[in-house]
């Protein structure tokens, strides 16, 4: 006869295994006008990963110029999270930002190839534009060349076809022009 030896043990937080095989995924804050920069470095400080996508622009005055980087999504830094009420209540907490992009103010995760498809797109040396949000359209991302694996909405203007990439939950997006690229629908 063989017995079975129960263990039990009690705390006073539920353990949930699930909780520590979650992967952390992207949010949306939404921060005050002009203080992009500030939150994302305050947000650094504490711990959490972030993404801010910038451009550079020259901005001139009547006696210099000056290269400066801009927030290319105005009042808006992305997060990498495990959502947990603590990692909430931290970034929450950040002077600067009024909350997460979602429904009830409690953040809708980003599908990681929109952010890294921004990524990508701003880290080549290609001109891009903001583009109006879209999001009917044929979806597709481009093979080979310096923009290999860029996904996003096929778009014609001009005369010329352009890459939308967009963030959705956000809406806004910027565009390239992929003349020459080769591109296959997702």
């Amino acid at each position: 006869m063989s017995s079975v030896i129960h263990t039990y043990h009690h705390t006073d937080t539920p353990y949930f295994p699930s909780e520590e095989l979650e992967q952390p995924r992207w949010y949306a804050i939404h921060t005050r006008a002009r203080h992009e920069k500030r939150v994302e470095a305050r947000l650094l400080e504490c711990g959490i990963s972030t993404f801010l996508p910038v451009v550079r622009q020259v901005h001139r005055w009547s006696d210099r110029r000056k290269v400066i980087d801009l927030p290319l999504f105005s009042c808006y830094v992305f997060v990498s999270i495990v959502p947990s009420a603590k990692t909430r209540l931290t970034v929450l907490r950040t002077d600067g930002v009024i909350g997460f992009v979602g429904v009830r103010g409690e953040g809708t995760p980003i599908r990681d190839a929109e952010i890294e498809s921004v990524r990508l797109l701003l880290s080549r040396s290609v001109p891009f534009a903001a583009y109006p949000f879209l999001k009917i359209g044929q979806r597709v991302r481009i093979r080979g060349g310096s923009l290999d694996g860029i996904e996003g909405v096929i778009a014609d203007g001009n005369g010329d076809h352009k890459l939308v990439v967009s963030v959705e939950l956000i809406q806004r997006s910027i565009a390239v022009t992929v003349e020459g690229y080769d591109i296959e629908a997702v």
